[in-house]
């Protein structure tokens, strides 16, 4: 793909404003980001699902701002032109304000990261008005929101009812007047998700929330088979790597085994003079 400009948030809203749809990607280390890149997505998110698909971790919840910064950093050198997001980790904006600032700002200065993400809806907004104040630009997180499976009773849909869809309205509008840029929606209904996207005046990003919001996200090892524990049902599979890895690991086992490889071709030379004088040195001791 041809060089293009650096993807910022004033791009993002006149993207909205156009009908254009919004590219957004996970990404977590820097190959994938790279790659990402190349092919024009607009948002990459380094998401806290790396504790899961990355880390074989059974939930997004042991996450550290440490892991989180390290590979955000990688991230950030492999995606120049992406707008890159970090997403606060479990315990990282819930207890304060202040400790909310403090983090967002770490993922800023120290991983030269675009913008953040947080869950919550209206429990946030105040957070959220606290880390803009900041000058910190925040992307807003309703719906499923996985640091909160234990309320949410597992990885369900919400909105499914009349209350909690006019919930998640309310989240919406609320997030938006705090300030946020952006708000993704996850595994919520495609009609409560169209509602959303006209009630707001910043691009809504769906992730399993159906085809009407102002862009689309996915988690990038379920797009590609990378991720074999669960697919959940809104995950459209481009690629099974996963299929490919494993043939290429087996073909390596056996030709370790068999003697295969290392053939010649994969080996360093060196000239027969070289070598006599080597085996002639070896002999004097």
């Amino acid at each position: 793909m041809a060089e293009r400009n650096r993807i910022t948030i004033p791009t993002l809203y006149e993207k909205k404003a156009k009908g254009e749809k919004i590219v957004m990607l996970t990404a977590y280390d820097h190959p994938f980001a790279m790659y990402e890149d190349r092919a024009g997505v607009d948002i990459i998110l380094v998401g806290d699902s790396l504790g899961m698909t990355v880390l074989g971790m059974e939930s997004t919840l042991p996450v550290t701002m440490d892991i989180m910064i390290a590979h955000a950093k990688a991230v950030r050198k492999g995606a120049p032109n992406a707008h890159v997001i970090g997403d606060m980790p479990y315990m990282t904006f819930q207890i304060s304000k202040e400790e909310a600032i403090r983090n967002a700002g770490m993922f800023m200065s120290e991983c030269g990261v675009d913008s953040v993400k947080l869950e919550g809806g209206r429990n946030m907004a105040a957070t959220v008005r606290a880390i803009v104040d900041a000058t910190i630009p925040v992307m807003g997180h309703i719906g499923l929101t996985p640091q909160s499976i234990s309320q949410l009773g597992g990885f369900r849909a919400q909105g499914r009812t009349v209350d909690s869809a006019l919930a998640l309205i309310e989240d919406a509008k609320l997030l938006e007047e705090a300030g946020a840029f952006a708000i993704l929606v996850e595994a919520v209904p495609p009609p409560v998700a169209k509602i959303i996207t006209e009630r707001s005046s910043v691009p809504i990003i769906s992730l399993g929330s159906g085809p009407d919001c102002d862009g689309s996200c996915l988690i990038v090892h379920d797009m590609v088979g990378f991720f074999e524990r669960f697919v959940p049902k809104f995950v459209k599979k481009y690629a099974d790597v996963a299929s490919v890895l494993s043939k290429a690991f087996e073909e390596y086992v056996e030709d370790v085994r068999s003697g295969k490889y290392p053939a010649p071709e994969h080996c360093y030379s060196i000239k027969q003079e070289e070598m006599n004088k080597l085996m002639e040195a070896l002999k004097r001791g």
